[in-house]
């Protein structure tokens, strides 16, 4: 698939202009520093430290005329690009002026001052890209063409997006719970009624119907404990598949893994509190038969 070329300022520090996966490289003399998307590893079985012959030749036609030999490209460095599934070739601006004498620009990022209305700074850009203002319109499309799009506005619609995507694995995960209660209620009822002398005798022994109840509910809440530990842990051999399989064989990237350890506990707290009531709901049927009728039946 076609790549996406990018020209910007790198040579200070491309870490911080780029998502670099691991440190960047140094660049030998007489090679020009470009840093590769990791679709681009995948695509072309590219890695740091190569040169790359093939995009010195397709570079060629955008050289500047009389120059005495084409550039040879190092691979510097691979960072992550969400965006461009088909690869992205990043390089910078001052080299990619160089080679091309092409200033012509197609993105440009701005960071206002605190508290600038960003209505008015826009209208004053498109100002100045109107035909007929103090700058070169030759190529551009004037105030037409231009698109604005905050950071904040990319980020809220990307979230949209991904929670559109993900809303029936929330549906699942409700189901999941509503199923594994429904388990948990049947299953206690069934203990019940099998273990109604047993109830029966401790009573008969001397312990209230509260305490009768304190420990069907505490059989629950260490039965639901253990699901709740098993699902956390399929739940995180999963989320690695997806993040490192998945991801890179169906998006060529990859992303870090970070657990939510607060939401997860919060989530296994209430799934052990659900259980734990609903074993309790479930013995109180138990807990009330009349203790010698039920010892009655063992004799």
């Amino acid at each position: 698939p076609a790549l996406t070329l990018l020209s910007r300022p790198l040579a200070s520090d491309p870490a911080r202009a780029l998502p670099l996966v691991g440190a960047a490289l140094p660049v030998p003399a007489g090679r020009t520093g470009i840093y590769i998307s990791e679709a681009v590893v995948d695509l072309y079985g590219l890695q740091p430290g190569m040169d790359w012959p093939a995009l010195s030749k397709s570079f060629s036609p955008l050289a500047q005329e009389g120059q005495a030999q084409p550039a040879i490209f190092f691979i510097a460095g691979v960072w992550r690009d969400y965006v461009r599934q088909s690869g992205a070739v990043a390089m910078d601006r001052a080299d990619y002026l160089r080679l091309t004498g092409d200033t012509r620009a197609s993105d440009l990022a701005l960071w206002p001052r605190d508290g600038a209305d960003l209505a008015q700074l826009q209208q004053a850009i498109r100002a100045l890209a109107e035909p007929g203002a103090a700058t070169d319109t030759a190529t551009g499309a004037g105030a037409a063409g231009l698109e604005f799009v905050s950071s904040g506005a990319i980020r809220e619609r990307s979230l949209r997006i991904f929670d559109r995507s993900f809303a029936v694995t929330y549906w699942l995960q409700a189901v999941a719970i509503g199923i594994g209660l429904f388990g948990v209620a049947a299953s206690f009822s069934a203990q019940v009624l099998a273990r109604r002398k047993e109830f029966g005798l401790l009573a008969h022994l001397g312990l209230t119907r509260r305490q009768i109840l304190a420990v069907v509910a505490g059989e629950g809440a260490a039965w639901t404990g253990v699901g709740a530990a098993v699902g956390v842990l399929l739940g995180l051999a999963v989320a690695w598949v997806l993040v490192h399989v998945v991801n890179p064989q169906s998006f060529h990237w990859t992303m870090e893994l970070r657990v939510p350890a607060a939401r997860l506990l919060a989530l296994c707290a209430a799934v052990v509190a659900s259980g734990t009531l609903t074993a309790w709901l479930a013995g109180r049927a138990a807990a009330g038969q009349d203790a010698v009728l039920a010892v009655k039946e063992d004799w």
